[in-house]
């Protein structure tokens, strides 16, 4: 079952997925007990968990603290399995996907097609791998294809655009930073070989189920959620979770206003109170809908902290100094008392939300050296911007 035996390759780092989500307050995943059917369990707990008739949930590790898994859907054909997600390309990530199907009766090679959400690493780089050993097909959003194009063109970790992003915030030094972290990672273009089809919004080939494919935007700009609508159950990847929310604000290639388009993906299904959500991260739960719904008034509330930050200000604010002034994690922590890669998260995400305001007219903003400032839209305030 080891296939072609391929030696194991170094992992690349997508440039938009460094850092842990956090939850509606920026804390990290939590992993709370849950009732899976009868049986009270964790999220986490290895298997290959019943989920509805025909369709298996399977935790694969993850090495960050906050995440701890993704999950990996089977579904049962007439043909084997076909996979929601891949995974993250790991040394024992192939060992955890035997054992959980040996458990079903079935093994890798039984896989025809994977079906991946959305680019980042934990998602598609193991479907890659499952290609290579056993031929299998893999697929991923038709939008995602110029992230490719990005990560072979960088061929490297260094998160490019969103260095971009952070220096326009004005945090030089924390872009610096995180170059010099990321230049000396591994890295291996062969963990981002292309698809073998690339996905448009509709009914996926899987003859005898009613699965569709629907273009969510935001977390990446090809993000997709695949509807189940025979069993009214949503493969939801990462743009709608359970207990967090997903980060926003690192665009792979030219930066397109992924909040906005998040915002606008979530509103899609706002009115949809009759699937239940089967997420990458976290147990399987709650309609849909209802999750659309929290989220954006989540967002919503932080554009009213932002604007609250600014309003009364003697000088424009850049938006680092933005983040500095908002609280981060449920413990309402400040910017620096995060981590490297957390603070890099989070001054994107203040970006996008800043870009946001802006577009609604809430906010104005003014450039000086590359660095972009922020004042409440309607102030005239003559003094010189706050350097940050």
């Amino acid at each position: 079952m080891e296939g072609s035996g391929r030696p194991r390759r170094h992992h690349a780092r997508a440039p938009d997925d460094l850092v842990r989500r956090r939850d509606d307050h920026g804390a990290a995943d939590r992993t709370d007990a849950v009732t899976v059917g009868s049986s009270p369990t964790t999220w986490l707990e290895p298997g290959c968990h019943p989920v509805v008739d025909g369709v298996h949930r399977i935790p694969l590790t993850l090495p960050q603290d906050g995440l701890r898994a993704v999950n990996v859907y089977v579904l049962e054909t007439d043909s084997g399995i076909a996979l929601i997600d891949g995974g993250w390309h790991r040394p024992d990530t192939h060992r955890e996907l035997t054992e959980a199907l040996a458990t079903i009766g079935h093994t890798p090679a039984d896989i025809h097609d994977v079906f991946v959400t959305h680019i980042h690493r934990d998602h598609y780089t193991f479907a890659v791998e499952l290609r290579r050993r056993y031929g299998c097909r893999v697929h991923l959003g038709a939008a995602e294809a110029p992230g490719l194009a990005e990560i072979a063109r960088v061929d490297s970790n260094v998160p490019e655009s969103s260095l971009r992003e952070v220096r326009r915030a004005g945090a030089r030094e924390l872009a610096d930073t995180v170059y010099a972290l990321t230049i000396a990672e591994p890295f291996s273009i062969d963990d981002w070989e292309h698809p073998d089809g690339w996905l448009e919004p509709g009914l996926l080939p899987l003859p005898g189920r009613r699965i569709e494919a629907v273009h969510t935007p935001g977390h990446t700009k090809g993000h997709i959620v695949f509807h189940d609508h025979d069993h009214r159950l949503s493969f939801t990847g990462d743009h709608i979770l359970p207990t967090i929310t997903p980060s926003i604000g690192f665009e792979l290639g030219e930066w397109e206003m992924p909040l906005a388009k998040f915002l606008r993906s979530l509103e899609l299904l706002v009115d949809d109170r009759g699937h239940t959500i089967a997420p990458a991260h976290g147990a399987v739960g709650g309609q849909i809908g209802a999750r659309a719904e929290a989220l954006l008034a989540h967002h919503e509330h932080r554009f009213s902290q932002i604007v609250d930050l600014l309003t009364g200000r003697e000088r424009p604010l850049s938006g680092h100094a933005v983040a500095q002034g908002l609280p981060w994690t449920r413990h309402n922590r400040s910017l620096h008392a995060l981590d490297t890669f957390n603070q890099l998260i989070a001054v994107c995400e203040t970006m996008a939300h800043l870009d946001v305001l802006v577009g609604r007219a809430d906010v104005r903003v003014d450039a000086r050296d590359g660095v972009e400032y922020f004042s409440v839209a309607g102030s005239h305030r003559s003094g010189s911007p706050t350097p940050h």
